[in-house]
């Protein structure tokens, strides 16, 4: 690994700067505390590439070695997506965040690796384009790093996930190749869709990026939607949790084009309080759905119509809405920082589990029943929360990382709710990818022919598996011990 840092730094011209060895930076690419999966091992450098050539080259020196190389976005990721279990190279896109191109008329536009969602439409906004990027995960997720977890968020019940956004990508693959998977049109049948090949494949196939393809067309190339005539948010309050996930079923199955309609239960609501995140706001500590209507004015008034109907008949309480814009971003941060604001009431030594699972919208109601019931036994603070449009939820447990037993338990009904959702013909992630922590699930989920076959595809495009190794799936025997020497 030394040898191949040292090939790296005059490969890139003495550039002393972008590659870093010092111990804080090694620890921050290696260690998540948004994650419960954290291995022990932690990257050997971090590169700061500058350019997708800069990427190429890090990528051929690192395969000549046969060291690992990790993708590194907004470090946002809940499954150990980012971690370095043999150690490596972690590659780092900050320098890499520039809004190349944005194409108004033809609606998309060109991006780099590093550049924040949220960034992107306030830049759309500035620009006056009238245009917005749907996909809204976490606030500091990075395109990037959304490319490689075919992440999703609130507005994924009308908008859909990450897959659904992307034209092209330019991709370096594991022997410093440069590839582009498509050209700029919105729909195309030429070949292969290597588009969802790699968009998902959490840095395990390809390291997503930009750069020139022949003609200077810079990647990733994604689309953009109109930004609605009309928005109205309100939140409503129900008795229990399956009341209130028996109504947003409901509401989906009545075909209503909700753009959000997300969940949180009465222990999730007491922590946007005890958080102050959202003060002076006081929030009813019942279970709740937060809802969000957009279109025409005329349309967003008959959605809300249809949408009371179907909450009272499941003893929803009176809707609260929003009487401005500055009172909606109110209302909807309260569901957008619901796991920071978690994180923030951690006290030394404690830690918060969070994961998620999806089951098909008519076993909704029953899974989260029986997961709140056995979380709540557990007698930790815990909570559910979720993109309940699409019948995605997570659950989060606050618990003593230095107490093993205390540890056990939380993983035991963790594993539990991700069991029973795949008996339900549910998944085991829903928006979080598989990273490190979530293999044995995916092996319960389709099997191990299935996984088989995703080994293959991998085998086939990085055949010396340095390519964030130990994701989605185990490395094989005969290349740990490759990364076991060059670790050595």
């Amino acid at each position: 690994m030394q040898e191949a840092i040292s090939d790296i730094v005059w490969e890139l011209g003495n550039q002393k700067d972008i590659i870093s060895t010092d111990p804080e930076d090694l620890h921050a690419h290696g260690y998540s505390s948004w994650s419960t999966v954290n291995p022990d091992e932690l990257p050997v450098a971090v590169a700061y590439p500058r350019t997708t050539e800069h990427v190429a080259t890090i990528v051929r020196v690192c395969h000549r070695h046969r060291v690992p190389v990790i993708p590194f976005s907004g470090g946002t990721s809940l499954e150990g997506n980012f971690s370095a279990p043999y150690g490596g190279v972690s590659i780092d896109f900050a320098y890499m965040n520039n809004i190349i191109q944005v194409n108004k008329d033809d609606m998309d536009v060109i991006v780099q690796p590093s550049v924040g969602w949220r960034d992107l439409n306030d830049e759309l906004v500035k620009l006056g384009t009238g245009l917005f990027f749907p996909v809204d995960p976490g606030p500091t997720a990075r395109i990037g790093g959304m490319i490689g977890t075919n992440c999703s968020g609130t507005n994924a019940v009308r908008y859909g996930t990450m897959k659904d956004w992307v034209i092209n990508l330019t991709v370096v693959l594991s022997d410093g190749q440069i590839i582009k998977t498509r050209r700029r049109p919105r729909k195309s049948s030429a070949g292969y869709n290597l588009n969802s090949l790699f968009v998902g494949s959490e840095g395990t196939l390809g390291i997503v990026t930009e750069g020139e393809w022949r003609i200077t067309q810079p990647f990733s190339t994604l689309k953009l939607a109109v930004l609605p005539e009309e928005t109205s948010v309100a939140v409503v309050t129900f008795p229990s949790i399956r009341h209130a996930a028996s109504a947003a079923a409901s509401i989906m199955q009545a075909a209503i084009p909700m753009q959000c309609l997300e969940i949180m239960d009465e222990v999730q609501m007491r922590v946007v309080n005890l958080s102050k995140f959202t003060a002076p706001r006081v929030w009813v500590e019942k279970p709740t759905l937060f809802l969000k209507f957009a279109g025409t004015k005329g349309s967003v008034k008959e959605q809300i119509q249809l949408v009371e109907k179907i909450t009272a008949n499941h003893k929803g309480g009176n809707f609260e809405f929003a009487k401005d814009e500055q009172e909606q971003q109110l209302l909807w941060s309260a569901r957008k920082e619901s796991l920071w604001s978690m994180l923030s009431l951690r006290k030394e030594g404690e830690d918060v589990w969070s994961t998620d699972v999806a089951v098909p919208l008519s076993r909704l109601a029953d899974i989260i029943e029986v997961s709140k019931k056995e979380m709540d036994e557990l007698g930790l603070f815990a909570s559910i929360l979720g993109h309940i449009g699409d019948g995605n939820f997570h659950e989060s447990i606050m618990y003593n990382k230095n107490d093993e037993s205390e540890r056990a338990k939380v993983e035991a009904c963790v594993k539990n709710m991700v069991r029973l959702a795949i008996e339900m013909d549910g998944t085991c992630t829903g928006e979080h990818g598989v990273g490190w922590g979530k293999k044995e699930s995916l092996l319960w989920e389709v099997g191990s022919e299935t996984v088989g076959v995703m080994a293959t595809i991998k085998n086939s495009l990085d055949p010396r598996w340095i390519l964030n190794p130990g994701k989605i799936m185990e490395v094989p025997w005969e290349r740990q011990d490759d990364h076991s020497a060059a670790k050595d």
